[in-house]
This record gives structure tokens, sequence and C-alpha cells, in this order.
């Protein structure tokens, strides 16, 4: 599935059509311009029985969808399998390293803990690994939707379609450079922004449909990733404001001040808690030692996520594409590793070597 505008990438795909395994079908070009658009465009004309979405950049292990149809066979009652995913480029730098820790956290503790649970699983967009029949019936995805992945988890919670995480790896390219980074980050809150609106339009129709334990979860953990971090930028910049009026006053330092304080460091600890847990998890990648810069990560996600609000008002649908093939090091299981010259973009991967992959054990 390619947009037709997408020339380089129905090019890069072709070569690949020999394999009668392998089809290309090209999205015509009409609104909205987003992924759930294409994909429902797609989803009508898939003819087996389980369905996997991966962005053209991942780097999934060979024998993923081996693990997800065994997974599928053992376990006949979970509709959806969520691999994890993982930064392959962590090393490269200090906002690569926290993107990095965040994952892990997120794919690595949380989603699955969410799914053992049986609560709403906000999906991660790839490596979405569903038997056919049960997306069809949740009716595909939400094609004006930004985060189309968040909003079709919540949707499987609410109509009792069981979510489960996948025990395999999916590889990606985190963002390099700062603006990229907040582009992208400034549609995910975007996307979350919409999805909190939309499944909160009749609150009674959804706590009837979810049940109160996912009401309450989807209202604490969404409502959470979106004013978190607008409030967290505010917060300091009124700390600030007021700790040096004080000090350059001379005015004694208010008690409700260290207060504050204690509320700013219990979050602080809490997230590099979950962040240097997922690290932990991934060996030779030493980036638990720049979560001291977690208050400035915080911060410029704060201002994506008044980005976000302003896109939400003037422009909902617009879909901020994020550049890939730009990192130096080297893509896949071992990262780390500073190439001598700027690689080529990443080739498209060898989908033929999966069918010789091997059974899990």
């Amino acid at each position: 599935m390619v947009e037709a505008s997408s020339a380089e990438t129905v090019a890069a795909v072709k070569p690949f059509l020999d394999d009668p395994r392998f089809e290309l079908i090209v999205v015509p070009p009409c609104a909205p311009h987003t992924k759930p658009k294409a994909l429902n465009y797609t989803l009508p004309m898939v003819r087996g029985d389980h369905l996997v979405v991966y962005d053209a950049e991942d780097i999934p292990e060979p024998d993923q969808l081996r693990r997800a149809a065994s997974q599928f066979d053992e376990d006949p009652c979970v509709d959806c399998l969520q691999a994890e995913l993982r930064i392959d480029n962590a090393g490269e730098s200090w906002l690569t390293a926290l993107f990095a820790a965040e994952y892990s956290g997120l794919f690595g503790i949380m989603l699955p803990a969410l799914a053992h649970w049986r609560l709403p699983v906000p999906l991660g967009g790839t490596s979405n690994h569903f038997r056919t029949a049960s997306l069809r019936e949740v009716g595909g995805w939400d094609a004006f939707n930004v985060t189309e992945d968040a909003d079709l988890g919540i949707r499987f919670a609410r109509l009792r379609y069981r979510v489960g995480t996948l025990k395999s790896r999916t590889y990606e390219e985190a963002p390099v450079r700062m603006m990229p980074w907040i582009r992208q980050r400034t549609r995910w809150m975007k996307g979350w922004m919409q999805t909190f609106i939309v499944h909160n339009r009749y609150p009674l129709q959804f706590l009837r449909d979810a049940g109160w334990r996912n009401f309450l979860v989807f209202q604490i953990y969404i409502s959470g990733m979106i004013f978190s971090a607008p409030l967290h930028l505010v917060f300091v910049i009124a700390l600030l404001i007021r700790g040096s009026v004080a000090l350059f006053a001379g005015t004694p330092v208010q008690p409700m001040a260290f207060a504050h304080m204690f509320v700013l460091a219990a979050g602080y600890f809490g997230a590099c808690v979950l962040a240097i847990a997922g690290t932990a998890r991934l060996p030779g990648q030493n980036i638990g030692r720049y979560q001291w810069l977690l208050p400035l990560y915080w911060g410029l996600t704060g201002i994506a996520a008044f980005r976000a609000m302003y896109e939400l008002v003037v422009r909902p649908y617009f879909w901020a594409k994020t550049g890939h093939g730009v990192t130096e090091h080297r893509r896949g299981p071992v990262s780390g590793q500073r190439q001598q010259t700027r690689p080529e973009p990443t080739p498209p991967i060898d989908l033929k070597k999966w069918g010789d992959a091997k059974e899990p054990s």
C-alpha cells in the first residue's frame, strides 16, 4: 500500500512484485491525506485471516510473523497483538536517547501491563497484528484521526475485543533533529486529543460499552498524556518566575513552593523509574545517563502539546510526515555504531527471507 503521490516509494516496491506473494496497491490522492485513510482503502482487498501493519522504515525481527501466527493459534480469544517497538539509534544524541528510554518504558513495561490486566491498550501504529475479521467488525481505522493506532486500541477495548502484546521487536529510527521531533510529537498529541474528544462525546454510552474499569483507565491515561506536558511547562515557568522574583526581592520562600517542588520531583522520579526499568532491558545501550535532561524533554513535549491544540482548531487532519534515513547509526538490532559516512536511506527489507525463518522455540 503506497500513496500515489509517493513516486519514489512506488518505484522502490516494484522490484519485489515478481514474487506472486507480494502486491502493490496504489492509494488514489483524495482527502483526508492520512495513513488510516490509506489503510481503510486497502482493507476490503485483504484476503488473509491475519493482517499486519508496518511502517516502511521499520526493521522487524525476521520471525515476527511466525511468532504472531503461533500466538493467534494458541490464544483464539486475542484479536490484536502489538509487538515491542525499539529505537535503534538511541546513542546518536540526547534527544534520541530520551526517545528510546520513553519507548522502552512504554512498549516494554506499560503496554504489556495494560494488556495483562485486560485494560485499554493504545496501539503503536506499526507492528500491529490483527485478525482480519475482528478488524473489519470494529470498522477499521478512523480516517480522520492522526493517531489512528491509539483510537483503534481504545475502540477494541470499548467493543470488548482483546489486545495482547507480542514478544518480538521492531526497530525504528528516532528523529535526530529537534524540529522533526516536535512535528512528530505535535501530530501524536493532536491525535490523542482527537481520540479523547471522540470517545467522550457520549460518556454514558462509553461507560456502558467499556465498563467502569476501562472507562476510568481511559480518562486517567489518555488525559494524562494530553494535559501533563502543557501543565508541566506552565508549572515550571511559573515556578521559575516566582523563584527569581523571591531571590532578587530578598523575600523568604513560601512553604507552598516546597510542596510544588516536591510534586515536580515526584513526577520526574516516576518517569525516570519507568524509563530506567525499560532501558535496563536494552543490552549495550547506556542511555540512562541522559535522564537528568528529562525536564527539558518534557518542556519540548509541552511545546508540541500547545502546537497540537492550535492545529486541532485550524487544521485537525493535517498529517506531518516524519523524515527517515538521516541517522548516522546502524539500523537494526545492533545499534550505536557510528558509520564513517552518512548512509543511504534504509533499503527495503528483504521479505523473501521471512519464509525461511524458523518457528519460535
